[in-house]
């Protein structure tokens, strides 16, 4: 990005894609954001990225999605910054990462247990110690923003926040509880008839399967995965919730599980499911 601008500790990077109005921002970025709000387009605000998962590849898969509905996102790896203030100039706010933080640091990238493997001196990393991501005020937080008509369309692993977060779980309305690794399974819409999901076949991912509990009316559920090879997952069976939408004070709430890589979050169906959940949100169907 030859045109950036570094900021303090605080900021992040800040861009604008000319067609989308795509940006990375920090809490330096705000008023940029609040500018283009106040142009009359909307705008959304998305937390991404996490040790599992890579913001680059989340940015990369989503910003066609906005571009193509003309809304300007704005994306931030700064958890520690989401705040009422923040989420005030933004008419959606999008999660997109997992509920925990390792502030003593961690061996690899991932979970895989040989990167602790053959170390010529083990003792001196100490075993990885997590923490929420967010706090309970932050959560409450983003259930008053959308208990005040804003949006709040929750992607693939950040239900595993309101594991830790309870406000955030009472406006998601749910919460992951596991997932077998990457697996091809069937995705599909229930008989609950919804606008994001009228008219969309069924679809095939190679994909992290999550198992999802709503804890809402199940008339919300809009989205069920099933394994048709017949694979279980622990005794969860091989079918699973896998996406939902509901009303939540004067805002909306949006939930779809897929999402692990970009060949799934491309899928021509996922990909049109994605768009009408942030019309959606948008009240624009």
């Amino acid at each position: 990005m030859g045109n950036s601008k570094t900021f303090s500790r605080r900021g992040l990077v800040q861009g604008v894609g000319a067609a989308a109005g795509t940006g990375l921002i920090g809490a330096a970025g705000i008023e940029g954001a609040l500018s283009q709000t106040r142009g009359g387009k909307p705008r959304v605000l998305a937390l991404v990225g996490d040790r599992y998962h890579n913001p680059d590849y989340i940015r990369t898969s989503l910003d066609p999605v906005f571009k193509d509905l003309d809304v300007g996102i704005d994306y931030t790896i700064a958890y520690d910054q989401i705040s009422a203030e923040m989420l005030r100039n933004y008419q959606v706010f999008l999660t997109f990462r997992d509920g925990m933080i390792w502030p003593g640091g961690y061996l690899g990238p991932d979970a895989s247990s040989y990167y602790a493997s053959n170390l010529e001196d083990p003792k001196t990393f100490p075993d990885p110690v997590s923490q929420p991501c967010l706090t309970d005020a932050q959560g409450a937080a983003i259930r008053d923003f959308v208990q005040a008509g804003g949006g709040l369309y929750a992607m693939h692993n950040s239900s595993y926040i309101s594991l830790f977060v309870k406000p955030y779980r009472d406006v998601m309305g749910g919460v992951s509880k596991a997932h077998p690794p990457l697996r091809p399974f069937r995705v599909q819409a229930t008989q609950n008839r919804h606008p994001i999901t009228e008219g969309v076949k069924p679809f095939m991912v190679n994909d992290e399967q999550h198992y999802v509990q709503y804890d809402l009316d199940p008339a919300h559920i809009i989205l069920e995965s099933e394994n048709i090879d017949g694979l279980t997952f622990k005794d969860m069976g091989s079918k699973s919730v896998s996406g939902w939408a509901h009303d939540y004070g004067k805002g909306r709430v949006v939930f779809t599980a897929v999402g692990h890589n970009i060949h799934a979050l491309w899928n021509p169906q996922y990909l049109e499911i994605q768009k009408r959940s942030v019309r959606w949100l948008l009240r624009q169907i």
